[in-house]
């Protein structure tokens, strides 16, 4: 049985922010969602968070996930107080606990289980997870005998010349046999520079303690200022480029290409230089996305090509083009084999199969059925300065080019909207309806002479 324990309570002074640097976001998730994804693969009985500074901003960014309790730091007394914290939690607790930082956001779930097996098989009292960095300055060093048998954990800023040579650094992850654990935490002094409670202490204080090395010393990297930030994220975009060009996804450029985690692409996507794919979205078999796109929350269907375009919030389906230029956002719908072209903007608009917007266009609120032909200038006029308001068009509606349908509007079943509309009143389907001024021409009329262009024979108006 484990216990996981997340501590989360520090501000992050260093990242200069009023959000808690838990929270500052990383590839699609925070840097304390990445702790708690790593070990949902041990199947915790329990997930603490330790939250101090803004810690119902905490609490809220992760009120989605299941079997997350939150334990309050009020003061920020060091590590070692931190988990004093869930001594009252965990009073008749047999079990493992396994402790983490939650700005440690690259720590791979097999990583951990490698930690928690090592600790159950020799039956330590704690187990820690080490690495050997090439700068290690910064971090706790960790002195181990041949047998990765711990001597003693040493903090960064109490480490001799001679100490601080050695490589091999605390990761700041522990599992502890949770008894044992507990027998020592409230016997913890502040006897060091920073009068804090280090968690290390403990450990020094418990027997037999065992080192394992990380593999990869990147998986330890923690992130305390912007430039760690930005560091984790160039880590983490390789590793999740690379997983999708082994699962049979072309990355046409992958240095300009990013793409959070959470996002999912089938084989046979083709994604093209300078885009970049956010939050829950999915991309289906064959589509070319790019370059030049940003796809936000959306899904994508299979054999769909978008260019130069940013789809936010949205589903397209199959056999449908997209782009260049064009901005399909909030909840916006669009059939099969649809053409959505240059400055073209779609806000809460549904296109059934086979219709098209191919240039400069506006549909807003609005409806339209199967193979509706939208010619380029048209714009639904939904906002009466007060409400939004809908406008339908029925299968095979056409519109010619500068028509404005102001809503709430309804075109029925095979309506042509005449070039340079202006239509107000719903039309009954198989209709052809004019709505504009006659044009009127009055041969040989010039615009009258002013005073001054008399005088000075020149016609100012053109000046």
């Amino acid at each position: 049985m484990i216990v996981v324990a997340v501590l989360a309570a520090g501000r992050g002074t260093r990242m200069k922010s009023s959000l808690p640097k838990v929270l500052h976001p990383l590839g699609g998730r925070s840097l304390v969602g990445w702790v708690l994804r790593s070990v949902a693969a041990l199947e915790p009985s329990r997930q603490m968070v330790i939250v101090g500074y803004e810690g119902e901003l905490v609490c809220q960014s992760l009120k989605h996930l299941a079997n997350v309790e939150f334990v309050e730091q009020r003061e920020q007394l060091g590590t070692g107080h931190a988990v004093q914290q869930v001594l009252p939690l965990l009073e008749n607790y047999d079990g493992h606990l396994l402790v983490l930082n939650g700005d440690v956001p690259l720590l791979r779930s097999q990583t951990l289980q490698t930690l928690l097996q090592t600790h159950q098989e020799h039956k330590n009292a704690a187990t820690i997870l080490t690495a050997h960095i090439p700068n290690p300055k910064g971090y706790g060093r960790v002195i181990c005998d041949g047998n990765h048998i711990l001597k003693q954990i040493i903090e960064d800023r109490d480490c001799t010349t001679a100490q601080k040579q050695n490589r091999r650094i605390n990761a700041g992850v522990y599992c502890f046999h949770w008894p044992r654990l507990a027998e020592v935490l409230p016997h913890l002094k502040t006897e060091n520079d920073q009068k804090e409670y280090y968690l290390t202490d403990a450990v020094n204080d418990l027997a037999p303690v065992m080192a394992v090395d990380v593999e990869d010393y990147e998986e330890i990297l923690g992130v305390n200022d912007r430039q760690q930030l930005a560091t984790a994220y160039q880590i983490l975009q390789t590793r999740i480029k690379r997983e999708w060009m082994m699962a049979g996804v072309t990355l046409i450029d992958p240095g300009s290409t990013t793409i959070d985690d959470t996002v999912q692409l089938s084989p046979d996507v083709v994604i093209e230089p300078q885009t970049h794919l956010r939050g829950e979205t999915h991309i289906g078999r064959g589509s070319q996305i790019g370059p030049g796109s940003l796809i936000e929350n959306s899904t994508i269907g299979e054999d769909t090509t978008v260019r130069y375009s940013v789809v936010s919030q949205s589903q397209i389906a199959d056999h449908s083009q997209i782009g260049p230029y064009a901005h399909i956002r909030q909840r916006s719908q669009v059939g099969e084999h649809c053409r959505i072209g240059n400055f073209v903007e779609l806000k809460k608009a549904s296109m059934g199969d086979g219709s098209k917007a191919s240039h400069l266009a506006y549909l807003g609120d609005t409806t339209l059925g199967e193979q509706v032909n939208i010619g380029a200038g048209t714009i639904t006029a939904n906002y009466d300065g007060v409400n939004k308001h809908q406008t339908i068009l029925g299968d095979r509606c056409k519109t010619g080019a500068n028509s404005v349908l102001v809503a709430p509007l309804t075109l029925g079943e095979d309506v042509t909207v005449a070039a340079g509309s202006t239509v107000t009143k719903s039309v009954a389907a198989d209709s052809l309806v004019i709505a504009r001024s006659r044009q009127i021409v009055k041969p040989g009329w010039r615009l009258p002479k002013t005073q001054e262009s008399q005088e000075t024979g020149k016609n100012t108006s053109q000046e």
